[in-house]
């Protein structure tokens, strides 16, 4: 007999018994999926990595994009001495939907160049934006129903009944997705060269709003080395953050966790508030996520806490006990 099977066999004579152990419950969740948690930060110095270790954080997201392969290395070997993992890097907003061809070609190199900034610092993803915010009048969360083309993302429609207020959002929405596409599929062959996985996010850019649709964009590309990055609030307002893990499933790569409060009074339907003051079933979230197999890192991108309280939340919500 293991240790690990005396103390459940003990556990569980206990329960038998009435003789309740601290710390567990026979409720206690069970989940096949491991998380790894791990906070942002710009870069990978000795202050910044002893700071994440002794917060109990195995890992950090990188920011900071003016740096070289060679500072990247150095970063890498810092925080390898502290035990923190670097595991992505926020390459964040391109501007592949630009209709200029020489503003899309700046930012096709300098992506090309933060992947082997990635690779450089020992991290396997890397987040991209592939464009900026879309103008024109665009409908409110609660009024999207899109219609598109799967084959290629082109939409249709966006809302039922007249499009007409949105045509100049439609037009320009169709024309940035194909841009981004092509932009996309350029840098593919420097993420395999690299051992990167780009994962794609749509943030606030009005840009692939509902599930569906932005699952439908990441899988155009056919490519392991192109999947999603998904943050379980930014999106929240368009459709609830289960439903945003059950439709992309197991194209994700990354988790980013933040939290977000709907009030559909309010000029963006809501606000950013601390994990836990938000609309996000953090309880539900947990299950959902070991329902569609994803084992990985799940990154803090918010504020109100600190680096002590959001480890403490991170082990709280691993654990199913919510956040």
């Amino acid at each position: 007999m293991t240790r690990r099977e005396f103390m459940q066999g003990m556990a569980l004579a206990g329960v038998a018994a009435g003789m309740p152990l601290r710390g567990w419950t026979a409720e206690q969740p069970r989940f096949k999926t491991k998380l790894q948690k791990a906070l942002i930060a710009p870069v990978a110095d000795d202050a910044t990595c002893e700071r994440i270790a002794k917060a109990g954080f195995p890992g950090v997201e990188l920011t900071k994009k003016d740096i070289t392969l060679e500072d990247a290395q150095k970063g890498r070997a810092i925080a390898e001495k502290h035990g923190v993992k670097i595991h992505s890097f926020m390459a964040g907003w391109a501007d592949f939907g630009n209709a200029d061809a020489e503003a899309r070609r700046r930012s096709i190199e300098d992506i090309k160049r933060l992947i082997r900034v990635t690779a450089a610092y020992g991290a396997d993803a890397m987040l991209l934006v592939p464009c900026l915010r879309m103008g024109g009048t665009i409908p409110r969360p609660t009024q999207f129903k899109i219609v598109y083309d799967p084959a290629t993302c082109q939409i249709k429609s966006v809302v039922e009944g007249d499009n007409a207020p949105f045509a100049d959002y439609i037009a320009t929405h169709n024309r940035a997705s194909d841009l981004a596409r092509a932009g996309v599929e350029e840098l593919i062959p420097v993420a395999v060269e690299n051992g990167v996985t780009i994962g794609l996010e749509n943030v606030w850019n009005s840009m692939w709003v509902m599930p569906d649709f932005a699952t439908a964009f990441v899988r155009l590309f056919k490519h392991d080395r192109v999947r999603a990055y998904l943050d379980l609030g930014n999106h929240v307002k368009y459709a609830p953050t289960e439903q945003w893990l059950r439709t992309m499933g197991p194209l994700i790569v990354r988790l980013h966790i933040k939290d977000f409060k709907i009030d559909r009074t309010k000029k963006n339907d809501g606000d950013f508030v601390p994990i836990g003051k938000g609309s996000v079933d953090w309880v539900s979230v947990r299950k959902v996520i070991d329902e569609v197999g994803y084992n990985g890192w799940v990154t803090i991108e918010s504020g109100g806490y600190t680096d002590a309280e959001h480890s403490a939340l991170m082990d709280r919500f691993f654990a199913g006990q919510g956040a």
